[in-house]
């Protein structure tokens, strides 16, 4: 799809990558805003499309005491106001078909999980809100089967499809990324992700915390340039180890520019 038709991206003209970022969950207004302004900032300076993305609940967690969110209406209007307040287009995830309608009222892209990407109910009512639908790959699929997922959405009458990469299963307790996938996905006429920060999970840890291998993220996005994907998908935090889901992988906020500096020197000796 062309991202000219998203409303309130900029710099879709500038010949870089886009970026997905913002925190894993959606903590409170104050830390939204201001990891917002930051990754707007930086984006501004650089030209680089950017969506804010928050997780307004988090369904899949390992232990029944882990955070899940802040309450559904009061996320989802934060993320709203981040949308309105920095003129950004928005994105969070949803679980159930019952959920897209009322995501879609506050959100411009809907975030598939990577656990639910053959959820066909899931997919259609997706869908059917007319919004955006990024589709992450699952641990379990190959790049090929995604073609699949994308359809469902497309014979739904929604040709608005984007499909993120964010690892394979390997082994029981770590991920690895066949960055083969990223132009297989393309050739189905996507505009493909790369989710640098859940590709470093290390998931199913015996304590029941998901870990991560952060120190890899710039090698992760480095690869992904270089082989063309269309966007970044990056969780970023003031402070990770506060964070109160998926700190173990995500980049520290003051990491941010730096990292996006390389990468987009990457993209134009490549261009």
């Amino acid at each position: 799809m062309d991202l000219n038709t998203i409303p309130k991206l900029r710099y879709t003209d500038q010949g870089n990558f886009f970026l997905i970022a913002g925190s894993c969950a959606i903590e409170d207004r104050d830390l939204a805003f201001q990891i917002a302004e930051r990754i707007v900032n930086i984006c501004d300076k650089l030209k680089i499309p950017f969506v804010f993305k928050g997780s307004y609940r988090k369904a899949n967690r390992s232990r029944i005491d882990s955070f899940t969110g802040i309450g559904d209406e009061k996320a989802l209007s934060i993320l709203r106001e981040v949308a309105d307040h920095f003129q950004v287009p928005v994105t969070t995830d949803i679980h159930e078909a019952a959920e897209a309608t009322m995501a879609a009222e506050y959100v411009d892209v809907l975030q598939i999980p990577a656990f639910l990407c053959r959820q066909t109910d899931l997919l259609v009512a997706a869908a059917n809100t007319s919004k955006v639908v990024n589709i992450k790959k699952g641990q379990f699929l190959s790049a090929e089967a995604m073609q699949f997922a994308m359809q469902k959405v497309i014979d739904s009458g929604n040709d608005k499809v984007w499909l993120t990469e964010r690892g394979t299963t390997f082994g029981y307790t770590d991920l690895v990324v066949d960055f083969r996938g990223i132009p297989v996905m393309q050739s189905f006429g996507a505009q493909v992700i790369l989710d640098c920060t859940h590709s470093l999970q290390q998931p199913n840890q015996g304590n029941g915390i998901t870990g991560g291998r952060p120190a890899l993220i710039d090698t992760i996005a480095r690869a992904g340039v270089a082989v063309g994907v269309d966007g970044l998908f990056i969780e970023t935090h003031p402070n990770p180890a506060k964070a109160k889901s998926d700190g173990a992988n995500m980049l520290p906020l003051d990491e941010l520019e730096k990292l996006l500096n390389r990468l987009i020197k990457i993209r134009q000796i490549l261009s």
